[in-house]
Parts: C-alpha cells; structure tokens; sequence
C-alpha cells in the first residue's frame, strides 16, 4: 500500500476548516470533486461506523472514526465496500486494503489553518486521488474562507 500525503494552507481558523469539512451542508460540496452527490451517514462520533456513499446511496465505503480531536484530527479506518447497498468487509478486494487510513490534521500556523490529509491507498487507486484530492481541498479552501 502507497501513503500519499496532500496539504493546504488556509485563511481561516481551524474551527471553521473542521466545520466545512465534516457539516452536513458543507461536506457534499467539496467531496463533489471525487463523485457528485457523495455523502457521508455518521453521528461523527469516535468509534462511530461511517458509510461513504455516492449519489444513489447504493455504493461507497464502510469505516470507522477510529481517532476524534475536534478542530484538530480526524482518522478513518476503513473496513470494507458497499455495493448494491451491501457491506462487503469479506472479498479479496476489500481485504486487500481492508485497514487502510485517512487522515485529517489542522494545525494553526501564522494566523492560517494548515490542513494535511494522509491516506494509505493501493497502487489501483493512486493517480486518481493524486489528480482529485488537490481539487479537493481547494474546495475546502474555498468554503472556509467565505
């Protein structure tokens, strides 16, 4: 598995960067970039399950918030797929990065929030979240500082 680490920094404080990230208005905005219509369904508490779906909530990820630092760190672990609106945590695909991580650390830097996203991802994978997350956090960017 490949680490792949993206950064931004952004004129706004971290509570307003960790809002846009994880509000429920906010958060289908700027994950738009990796499918329109994504959502996320979640009490975004630690060890809370989360189901990443796209727009027809058939399909998407199943993790787990496995660390919750409000305004400073978030991880996910993520346990499997959902397809046809199945989890599957069993197949060789799922169990071939079953564990992965993504991570979100802000830290304030300069009157500025620097927010770095860290994932583990498989070779499959890599060159789109390497095109798609720069776009991402853009749109961050973006929203926190309206």
């Amino acid at each position: 598995m490949e680490k792949l680490h993206f950064s931004t920094s952004i004129n706004a404080p971290r509570e307003k960067v960790w809002d846009v990230l994880w509000n429920k208005a906010t958060y289908p905005a700027w994950t738009s970039v990796f499918g329109e219509g994504s959502t996320a369904e979640t009490d975004w508490k630690e060890g809370s399950e989360v189901r990443f779906f796209d727009s027809t909530h058939q399909e998407g990820m199943l993790s787990r918030i496995a660390v919750k630092k409000p305004n400073e760190y978030m991880s996910f672990q993520h346990l499997g797929m959902i397809k046809n609106g199945v989890a599957d945590t069993e197949s060789p695909e799922v169990k071939a990065w079953a564990g992965a991580e993504e991570n979100y650390t802000l830290h304030s830097a300069n009157g500025q929030t620097e927010l770095a996203v860290d994932m583990d991802i498989t070779a499959e994978h890599a060159e789109y979240f390497k095109n798609a997350w720069p776009k991402a956090l853009e749109k961050v960017k973006e929203l926190s500082e309206q």
